[in-house]
């Protein structure tokens, strides 16, 4: 009998593009992303995304000094914004750097912003479609049209206790690109946010 298999569910605590605590509900992965501290602007267009060892207890938290980010988003600088670079960083494989709208591109030529594809780490290509499946906000869909991951927005009706109350789920299975989820997820909301 195959055992049952808990989705990732990372609790959005701050509900922020540019800086939130993602941690798993059943505390199995954390992921932190904060504005870069070594970025030559010292503002919020250079995001980087850590994979923590543990729940970060207080909001000034800086364990992450300490660590490698596993990814760096470089976003266009300006008061429109845009789309910059984003960096992976995957030991032992060599640091890698992709332009973001090479890296997330449109499903259809002449098709919104919203809807946009990516290679991930496994080589397989996965899509985000906005407000689309099951009432979702974002949906993660692999090639096999299956649904890889969601984030959605709290409830009107819910409570939130000292968080924003959206989540990030992605299934079990494809819980070793949680990082490659994360990345592609935060440039498309970044992409909804300045209507690029």
């Amino acid at each position: 009998m195959r055992p049952l298999q808990m989705p990732y569910t990372f609790e959005d605590r701050s509900g922020h593009v540019a800086g939130s605590d993602y941690d798993d509900i059943y505390d199995r992965m954390f992921i932190r992303v904060v504005p870069h501290p070594h970025s030559p602007t010292k503002n919020n267009s250079v995001l980087a995304i850590y994979s923590m060892g543990r729940r970060s207890t207080r909001h000034g938290d800086t364990r992450h000094l300490e660590r490698q980010p596993s990814v760096i988003l470089e976003f266009a600088e300006g008061a429109a914004g845009g789309l910059g670079n984003v960096n992976f960083f995957y030991p032992p494989a060599p640091s890698m750097t992709i332009p973001m709208n090479r890296y997330l591109r449109k499903t259809a030529f002449f098709g919104g912003s919203l809807s946009r594809k990516f290679r991930a780490s496994d080589g397989r290509e996965y899509r985000w479609e906005y407000r689309n499946a099951d009432g979702h906000e974002w949906s993660c869909i692999s090639e096999d049209s299956y649904l890889v991951a969601h984030y959605d927005l709290r409830q009107p009706h819910m409570p939130a206790y000292g968080v924003s109350g959206n989540t990030l789920t992605v299934h079990e299975s494809f819980c070793h690109l949680s990082i490659d989820i994360m990345a592609s997820l935060l440039i498309m909301r970044y992409i909804a946010e300045h209507n690029l």
